[in-house]
Parts: C-alpha cells; structure tokens; sequence
C-alpha cells in the first residue's frame, strides 16, 4: 500500500493540460532579478519514467541552491495517512453511481485483470485515483522518480524539502473535478485495456526527453479525451497562480531549486510566464 500511495502521489498530475507559448527546449529555467541578491532555478520533471537521472546543469544548479521545493513536500511522514483519507469520494459516492451497470461490469473486468482486486473493494475511491494505479503499467519498466532523485541530492546536501502547496490541497482539486468526468477517464482507459492511454504517454515521453515543453503543452491541449485536459483551470492555472508568491518568498530567503512538473512551465498562466510578468527574469539554462 505505501508503494501504491507512494505511486499515486508523484503520478497525480502526469497527465495535464495548458496553452502552448513560444519558448525555448528546456526543462531547467534560472530565476533572476527583481530583488534577488541570488539565482534560484526551475526545473520541470515528468512523475514518472524509466530513467530519472539528473545532468550535470541540474547538479549543478541543485549545488548552487540550499532549498529544494517541490509540488508537496514529499518528505512529510504524514503524507500517506493524509492520502489514504483524501481518496474516498464524499458524500458516500461509489463509482456505481457514476457509470451504467454495463460499464460498471467492464471496469470492473478491467480492474480485476490489471490488478487482480475486486472493483468492489475500492468502488468508493475517487475514480483518478483507481486510473492513475494504472500508469506504472504504461512505461513497460520499473518506475522511476525524478522528485525521489532531487530528493536525494537534498538529503545528501543536508538540506531542507519543503512544498509550493499541501497533499490536501492537490487531493481537493478531485474533489473540484466532477467524479462523472474522472470516471469517464476510466472507462476510455478499460475498454481499450489502457491502448490509447500506452501510446499517448510513450509520446508525450518522447517530447519530454527532448525538452520540448511546447511540444507536451501542445499535445496534452488537443487530448480531448482527458477530464484533465478539461478542467484545466483547477489542474494547472489556479495551482500556478498560487505558486508565484510562494516562489518569490522562497527564492528571496535563499538560493532555491524548484521543480514541479513540466506541464507547469508553459502557456500564458504557466509558472515561467506569471514569474516574468511579476517581475522576475526567467531565462533558459542550456
């Protein structure tokens, strides 16, 4: 179970959605200017991969900072009990009532093959939640972490892990999406036994590993078959806009290393952008 939690939390937002700018191949960003004695740096990761070592820039800028904050601080011991109260849906909810009986039996099936678990068991988890128990199976190799990378280099460094918002703030946002919509995603995943769902992330990894930010902006925009891509405003806008005070207020304490995922970078209320425009330069490390 804390192998799954675990899964769960650096898979919430593997997939999302936000409008593409013009910006250049980077996952690493150099934060500047408007009051900072000191660099701090931005770094997009992908919450789940086959390979999450860092390069030298990354060391290297992880080296320069004395802060590492990510989207939650992963470092909190309370953080798997906090998950396992945030997965139920309220109100007594169960996927029965979402879905017809005809394709409560099909994911159902689903569940059973993929996870040899009745779907009755976890009928009252939040229908994201038994979805993203699935994206292991889409990388065909065991899962890696860039967040438990830049953790370890934190840790070796003696040096703190904090986060941009609370694990109960992300589980709300499944609270805020319409549990229908979740179920949806669920069910386009189990009729297809997760087909569409294999090919989609083995392209947006390609785009990943070639630093194309735009390119995964672009692509997960015109996914029309995610809830994700249609709640947008709560997945990304409003976490982001969130997240510029709290950036700021770190990076004039100290020298920091920020990394959330790289869907957050991009688009006109992406974290890159709303750092420009409250001031901050925001370059590119190539």
């Amino acid at each position: 179970m804390k192998k799954i939690l675990f899964t769960l939390a650096t898979a919430l937002f593997s997939f999302v959605a936000l409008q593409a700018q013009e910006l250049e191949k980077s996952l690493l960003w150099e934060i500047s200017g408007n009051g900072l004695t000191e660099s701090s740096y931005l770094y997009g990761t992908i919450h789940m991969t086959c390979d999450a070592s860092l390069d030298e820039d990354v060391l290297k800028a992880l080296d320069d900072t004395k802060l590492l904050v990510l989207e939650i601080d992963m470092d909190d011991p309370s953080m798997q009990m906090t998950m396992m109260k945030g997965m139920y849906m309220k109100e007594g909810k169960t996927i029965k009532d979402l879905v017809t009986e005809e394709e409560y039996i099909t994911i159902s099936k689903f569940v059973k093959e993929q996870m040899g678990m009745p779907l009755d068991a976890m009928g009252n988890i939040k229908p994201f939640f038994i979805t993203a128990m699935f994206y292991p199976k889409l990388l065909g190799c065991p899962v890696q972490s860039y967040e438990e990378a830049l953790m370890k280099v934190a840790h070796s460094q003696e040096e703190e892990v904090l986060g941009l918002e609370t694990i109960e703030e992300q589980l709300n946002v499944f609270d805020e999406i319409p549990y229908e919509d979740q179920a949806t995603d669920l069910l386009r995943s189990a009729k297809d036994n997760l087909a569409y769902d294999k090919e989609s992330f083995q392209k947006l990894m390609e785009l990943y590993n070639n630093e194309d930010i735009e390119g995964m902006i672009t692509m997960m925009d015109e996914d029309k078959n995610l809830s994700t891509t249609k709640h947008k405003d709560k997945m990304l806008d409003n976490r982001n806009k969130n997240w510029i005070t709290k950036i700021g207020d770190h990076a004039k304490q100290q020298p920091t290393f920020f990394g959330v995922g790289a869907a957050h970078l991009a688009g006109d209320n992406g974290v890159i952008k709303l750092l420009r425009k409250a001031g901050y330069t925001v370059k590119y490390v190539n």
